[in-house]
């Protein structure tokens, strides 16, 4: 094993050690909260897939609430039936250059979203949605997919088990190791151009089924300007092979990481981040304990406990209490006898009904549920739009800095690369990007509802006050609040015709 090789290993166990301390935490939450998918492992192969998780699982609100959040950060944020982001013209350009440039970034936004849209990318990303509410932390693996396919684009939501990260000093995650299982079948697939060393060829021809561990780490590579491209290394270690018989198995350099973590939220000093899941795991915990006694009680109504008289005729081991049994007794004694209860548990409604509330308002299930009403008027959208902000800002906040910045960019260079979009830079000064999900417009709706209310309290001011409204560059206002497409506005306002025969005061 050369040097190189040894210090990422060394890396790589000192961030699987540090991730050791939460496993336990995201088993638990698993368990009770999203039993489904059994996500934490400490031998990084995987565990046994399709088995039965929820053995121990008695009270289902959790589960429920998981779903629903996750369900409401997809329609939030990544929305896969409306168009989510957007290109726009920079700081540095004026209103002229920007208008001409509206319409390549207009054909641009729309190939990428096109990618998206023919990828597996919301199958996926629902599935991160649902890592991040129960352990707080998610990846997203981001590949190029091979020419030919409907998409540039491939997505994996990788298991936390596979995963270890490393933060920098400015807060980024840009380390990513990732611990996966391999067959010899896999690498040759994986890694065509890999040569693969004859002792592990000849191991994996006496066991077909024969797999090790894949190590995949991504390095940021530091310059005088910042981070400058990420280092890729993968490569084979496993203890099988013995501790000199690791290779590897492709090197490279990636312009943005493919690997994307993102974070519910984090405490100061932590690398991984922590979940709604993690706050309400007491009441979800205590709420699965009480359905778990109800029920015990409910068997005991059903059936009853019973006692008897030992006179040598009843035999208790032959009893069967079902409809038309008879019971055999001796003369002169009681027989088969119930015995009442010492209380009982009508208390417990109340207690579940309070547990379950508090998890589905940690979880937001409350507050973000699909609204009831028919056909609700302008303000109460704009209410409903400015409670659900509210309630995600912060969160939104991390997303878009972890989440959909690196995800857009790294979708732009692909296709960049690819020529199948013009070759410029996303820099924030000549083209910047632009969200247009449900969740970053509300603070734009707020913005129009302002407009529109000083626009009626003007109106009642009569000709003079109507006066002093530019509705022209208004309507252009809106239309670029509201995301109306670059071509709908019209810069530069019309000139009305001027007849023959007429005078100013006639126009």
């Amino acid at each position: 094993m050369d040097d190189k090789l040894e210090k990422l290993v060394t890396r790589y166990q000192k961030a699987a050690a540090k991730k050791a301390d939460w496993e336990e935490h995201w088993r638990e939450c698993y368990e009770y909260a999203f039993p489904q998918r059994e996500n934490v492992s400490v031998n990084g192969y995987g565990e046994n897939y399709g088995a039965k998780k929820n053995l121990h699982l008695y009270d289902g609100t959790a589960p429920d609430a998981v779903d629903q959040l996750a369900s409401s950060l997809l329609a939030e944020l990544t929305p896969p039936w409306a168009k989510w982001f957007g290109l726009k013209a920079g700081n540095e350009l004026t209103e002229t250059e920007s208008a001409q440039i509206a319409d390549t970034l207009e054909k641009t936004s729309d190939v990428m979203l096109q990618n998206f849209e023919h990828s597996n990318f919301a199958v996926e990303i629902h599935q991160c949605y649902l890592d991040l509410v129960t352990a707080g932390t998610a990846c997203l693996m981001f590949e190029e997919a091979p020419v030919g396919e409907a998409s540039a684009f491939q997505f994996y939501a990788v298991p936390l088990r596979e995963i270890a990260i490393e933060e920098s000093a400015s807060g980024k995650i840009d380390t990513t190791f990732r611990c996966s299982g391999i067959s010899a079948a896999g690498i040759r697939e994986r890694f065509p151009e890999c040569e693969i060393p004859a002792e592990f060829q000849k191991r994996c021809e006496d066991d077909p089924d024969y797999r090790v561990r894949l190590i995949e780490a991504v390095i940021p590579r530091s310059g005088r300007c910042g981070v400058c491209g990420y280092e890729y290394t993968a490569f084979v270690c496993d203890d099988g092979l013995g501790p000199e018989q690791g290779f590897i198995v492709r090197e490279g350099v990636f312009e943005t990481s493919p690997f994307i973590n993102f974070r519910w939220l984090k405490a100061p000093g932590e690398v991984y981040g922590r979940s709604p899941v993690m706050k309400a795991l007491p009441d979800i915990k205590t709420a699965n304990k009480v359905v778990e006694l109800i029920l015990k009680n409910a068997s005991i109504s059903v059936t009853g406990i019973w006692q008897a008289e030992d006179d040598g005729v009843l035999n208790p081991a032959n009893i069967k209490l079902v409809p038309g049994a008879i019971i055999p007794k001796a003369v002169g004694s009681k027989g088969l006898t119930p015995l009442e209860a010492p209380g009982k548990f009508d208390i417990s409604q109340l207690v579940l009904e309070d547990l379950r509330k508090r998890i589905n308002h940690a979880l937001l299930a409350d507050r973000l549920a699909e609204v009831n009403t028919p056909a609700m008027t302008a303000t109460e959208v704009l209410e409903r739009s400015a409670e659900i902000a509210r309630i995600l800002g912060a969160s939104f906040g991390r997303m878009q800095s972890e989440l959909l910045t690196p995800l857009l960019k790294r979708a732009f260079y692909i296709l960049r690369r690819r020529g199948d979009i013009m070759n410029f830079d996303l820099d924030g000064k000549i083209v910047d990007l632009q969200y247009k999900s449900p969740l970053a417009l509300a603070q734009a709706r707020k913005d129009v509802g302002n407009i529109s209310e000083w626009v009626s309290l003007v109106a009642t001011l009569g000709t003079d006050g109507m006066a002093a409204v530019n509705f022209f560059e208004a309507a252009k206002w809106l239309g670029k609040t509201l995301n109306v497409p670059a071509g709908l506005i019209i810069e530069n306002k019309p000139e009305l015709p001027v007849m023959e025969g007429a005078n100013a005061a006639d126009l």
